[in-house]
């Protein structure tokens, strides 16, 4: 026997599909303004082995030769970004969701678990909750790094009234490539959520949208 089983309430529904675009924003308009100065590379000394990122990167997506529309959207976007974060972690702790999504003294080692089932290493399957250790760690990551942005954000555009900010992050260079490594560190978080989300069916999808999912349950006396 199945039955629909309350999920997701609707204000983290509303945070979460609020959150998607305008993240994907800040990562596109970002875009524009690190083609201005792209610094970054992986190598050792004069060697390297890769750049970020390649001139035909730039060119095939249309990020290059647009600073000034970059700098005027990333701005605007960051707010609206900021106060739907706030938004999300206030009613977290109000309605006391926060209990389900931050990380216990189990949720490490249930996400090693997790994982090793997701790779088929393991026939283990994990505990059946609302969110498991390894959506725990993930999603309470990606509400600190969002955070973080924010933070290094405000470093690197005011580095001189903040500039306690910037020194505490360890100076303007420093702040610029924690602020470039969270944003990495979102497309990887991309990548691996929507293959989880593929992975888990539309089941698990239709209770981010509508806030139900369908359960089954077993009959009495059966």
């Amino acid at each position: 026997m199945k039955q629909l089983e309350a999920k997701h309430p609707r204000a983290i529904r509303w945070c979460h599909w609020i959150n998607f675009p305008l993240l994907a924003l800040m990562i596109w308009s970002g875009m524009l303004i690190y083609w201005a100065h792209d610094v970054y590379r992986i190598g050792l000394g004069s060697f390297t082995l890769f750049h970020f990122f390649p001139k035909w990167f730039y060119e095939t997506l249309g990020f290059n030769q647009r600073l000034a529309e970059g700098m005027a959207w990333h701005f605007a976007i960051a707010w609206l970004f900021a106060i739907n974060g706030v938004a999300y972690v206030s009613y977290t702790l109000i309605s006391g969701e926060w209990r389900y999504l931050v990380p216990d003294r189990n949720s490490l080692r249930e996400a090693i678990q997790v994982t090793l089932y997701d790779l088929r290493l393991s026939k283990k399957h994990p505990p059946r909750r609302k969110f498991n250790g390894a959506q725990q760690i993930a999603y309470s990551a990606i509400v600190l790094m969002g955070a973080g942005s924010l933070i290094t954000g405000l470093a690197i555009w005011k580095s001189v009234q903040f500039g306690w900010l910037t020194w505490l992050l360890g100076g303007y260079k420093a702040a610029r490539l924690e602020h470039f490594l969270l944003t990495m560190g979102y497309v990887m978080f991309f990548v691996v959520h929507i293959a989880q989300v593929i992975r888990a069916g539309w089941n698990n999808l239709r209770s981010m949208i509508t806030g139900y999912e369908v359960v089954a349950v077993e009959e009495e006396g059966a």
